[in-house]
């Protein structure tokens, strides 16, 4: 049964700033925690090491702090997402409840994971992304909205301009991101085409 496209203008929340250069994808999700079959709930194992010592006590950690519960914003720095290149890590902010990123700039692989879940990865300067973080841990209540017509971060003290390979972005604002809608929408097609190929049909 064909989806219809999911389009992405904006995305407006509460935000979580998190803090800190070169957060690499074994921290967002340590390497023992990619055994699972599919990502369903592995929204609780980001940032595990840090959010909790060895007995399971919670440790500080902005995704910890009451006070950013419920934020679907992550504001981060230089280079995050970087190390090994595996999917599990944006798909676990996802999960956690991260539908939107802003930062100074993120690892190439992970941003374009990112993009094929829906959440845009956006670049500010490091001036622009220090204000953010200074207004979320200020008033934690904040609403921020990223709108990705007019490529502005909009919040109550004015708003910033940011950055986006434009691919990505057309990519949201047609809603040609979810591969799996897009092979769904044409799911006809694609059995016609299967039944066509010989190798796929009547061989012994």
């Amino acid at each position: 049964m064909a989806k219809g496209k999911t389009i992405v203008k904006a995305i407006k929340g509460r935000a979580i700033p998190l803090p800190g250069d070169e957060i690499d994808t074994d921290r967002i999700i340590p390497a023992r925690f990619l055994k699972a079959i599919t990502f369903e709930g592995i929204g609780r194992y980001a940032f595990f090491d840090e959010r909790f010592d060895e007995g399971g006590g919670e440790k500080p950690h902005p995704l910890n702090d009451a006070r950013y519960r419920g934020g679907s914003i992550l504001f981060v720095n230089k280079n995050f997402g970087c190390g090994s290149s595996r999917e599990h890590a944006p798909q676990a902010l996802l999960d956690w409840g991260v539908r939107a990123l802003a930062g100074e700039s993120f690892a190439e692989i992970f941003a374009g994971n990112c993009t094929a879940l829906g959440m845009p990865a956006v670049r500010l300067s490091r001036e622009a992304i220090a204000t953010l973080m200074e207004a979320a841990g200020a008033r934690p209540e904040t609403e921020f909205a990223i709108d990705l017509e007019t490529m502005t971060i909009r919040f109550p003290n004015g708003e910033l301009p940011f950055e986006l390979p434009e691919s990505s972005r057309q990519a949201f604002l047609l809603g040609t991101w979810d591969s799996t809608e897009g092979l769904l929408s044409h799911v006809e097609e694609i059995r016609a085409r299967a039944r066509a190929l010989p190798y796929l049909n009547g061989f012994r």
